[in-house]
This record gives C-alpha cells, structure tokens and sequence, in this order.
C-alpha cells in the first residue's frame, strides 16, 4: 500500500453478531467529564461495528467510577486502587478480551461520525498494516497531527536537536518524524500509530505480548509498531476515521511531562537503533534539552520574558541524569 494510494472504501456493512468482534479499550486517569464524552460519541457514531467496551480507572480521585457506572452501566469498569500506567492497564484487559479485534481509545477524545465503522473496515481490507489509526482534529476541527509519527532517526533527531523540525514545522525533510508537509489526508504508510486511537487484532497484540511495560507513560505505541513492522508489518492510516483528540488532557505538568518523553525516546533510541549510533542520540537528545535551557534562561534574565518556559526547561534540564538513561531492562 503505497502513500499515495486512495483510501480503501470496503462495504460498512457488518452482519448481526451476538458476540461483539471488537473490544474497545480506554484507560482513564481524573478525566471524568471527558471520558464520559468519549463514551457518548463512541456509541452515537458506531453503527456498523458490534463491540464491547472497557474501562480502566487508573485510581482516579474525581468520581470518574462512580460517574462513569451511572452514566454507561453497560460498559465494563474495571477500578484499580492503584494507578498502573497506560501500558499496564491496556495489557490488563488486553488480555482478558475474546473479540478478534481490539481498539485503544483515549479517553479526551470524541469519535466522529463513522469512525470506529470506517477504522475496522480499513483494517479488514487491510491486514498487511497490523495495526491502524485514523486522522485527529482539535475541537475547532484543525488538524491535530499526533496520529501518526515516523520513527526517531539520527537525522531526525539532529533536527529537533537544533530546532529546524520547530523552524520548519511544514517540511518533510527538516521535521520528518511529524511528517511536516502532509494533512493527514490520504491513506498513508507511517511508522507509528498512536494510542489515542488504534486498531489491531488480539492474535498480532499476543504475538507481540501487549505493551512492553518498562514504557509506563509515552513511547509504548512506538515500540509496539516498531517491532510490529520488524514481524513485517506495515501500520497505517486513514483519513475516513476521525476523531476529536484534546492530547494531554491528564497531564498537567508539562515539564515533568516533557522529562518522561525524553526518556521515552532514550528508551525508543537504545531498543531500537543499531548500538554504535545511540551515543549520537544521547548526544542530540542533551543538545535539545540544554540549549533550550540556556537559550530561554538568558532571555529570561536579559528581558524578563519566557520566564515560566525557561523554568519548565531548567527543570528538565536538571533531570536530564534520570532520562539520559532512558528506562532499564
């Protein structure tokens, strides 16, 4: 399936099953409201796709169980007394599903119409992919690019190391990860797809043994594709399934969240490029945090501006000993 194919448009049409075909999977974490709006669109829209639906409360502490039961009592909740990360829980109820199928839906998002339809005909007539995810938009419905990535290469990461993928946000070349110069509006082959909205079957999550777990938050959807397309296959997307994605609507701290996605890409970098060449990513990856710091510190000093940037990058600066080393064995 090349980039440039258009989209596949199978038959919608899905025979009655009393035993639903796909188990749709969300993890929730103090996101209440959100995930509550994310059921009403998921069942609003999904006309054609018998499925099943489960919950997984990370120990929320804003009444999301008890919300959640009232509202949708014919979902499956499961309330963890602890919270065990985005991973864990997906392998939970991953491995307890039945259907043939298997969708990971965030829970700040909003499906719309046809969705969860359009994504399961598009992985039915596309098994070679593996795994699948559609287009998101923000609630103003401008495109939302973080559907889909290409994975970290040395090139890539030289580029975000000396700001051209933010000088150049547009370009394939200078921001290649993102993808820069393309919508999201073709059927595309891409390298990573990712959890807020993706579709694979239970037999590829088994051969693959779910989410590695040392990836408790960020970087887990990556490694999965990674190592799905090393069994040879392909992950893609299409345009024909959208849905509204906030991203980030759980995580407040954004400079504790920027230190856990560094050291998710260490971890993406050691497990998954060639040893010789890691030092280089550790090397681009101290460049990106360090000259951030003190770029933005001095612009802070000298004019008084950015001072709560420069705050958010002094402390991930700091950090920089625990996620240089990326996640452990």
């Amino acid at each position: 399936m090349a980039s440039d194919t258009p989209p596949v448009s199978p038959e919608l049409t899905v025979p009655e099953r009393t035993v639903p075909e796909l188990t749709v999977i969300i993890v929730s974490y103090n996101t209440k409201d959100l995930t509550i709006k994310a059921l009403e669109t998921l069942y609003d829209t999904t006309k054609h796709t018998s499925f099943h639906t489960v919950v997984f409360d990370n120990a929320s502490s804003d009444g999301s169980v008890e919300a959640i039961a009232e509202a949708f009592p014919q979902v499956e909740l499961i309330a963890s007394p602890d919270n065990l990360g985005f991973a864990k829980a997906n392998n939970i109820v991953a491995a307890e599903a039945r259907t043939d199928w298997l969708l990971l839906l965030n829970p700040d998002t909003e499906c719309h119409a046809g969705a969860v339809d359009n994504l399961m005909a598009f992985m039915r007539a596309n098994p070679q992919a593996g795994i699948t995810g559609g287009r998101t938009v923000f609630p103003d419905g401008s495109l939302n690019i973080a559907s889909c990535w290409m994975r970290i290469t040395p090139w890539s990461a030289f580029c975000s190391a000396f700001g051209l993928s933010s000088i150049f946000p547009r370009s394939s070349l200078f921001n290649p990860e993102a993808m820069g110069d393309w919508q999201r509006d073709t059927v595309r082959e891409v390298d990573i797809v990712v959890g807020c909205f993706m579709m694979m079957s239970r037999d590829l999550w088994t051969q693959l043994d779910g989410f590695d777990l040392r990836y408790f938050m960020y970087g887990e959807e990556a490694d999965m594709c990674l190592r799905a397309k090393a069994l040879g296959f392909q992950p893609a997307v299409t345009p024909e399934a959208q849905i509204m994605h906030l991203v980030g609507a759980s995580s407040k701290a954004q400079a504790r969240k920027y230190s856990m996605i560094a050291k998710a890409r260490m971890t993406l970098i050691r497990d998954h490029w060639a040893a010789p060449v890691v030092p280089f990513g550790a090397l681009m990856m101290t460049i990106w945090a360090g000259s951030r710091a003190l770029s933005l510190g001095l612009l802070a000093r000298l004019t008084g501006k950015k001072r709560e940037a420069a705050a958010k990058w002094s402390e991930i600066w700091s950090d920089r000993r625990d996620w240089i080393k990326g996640y452990g064995a």
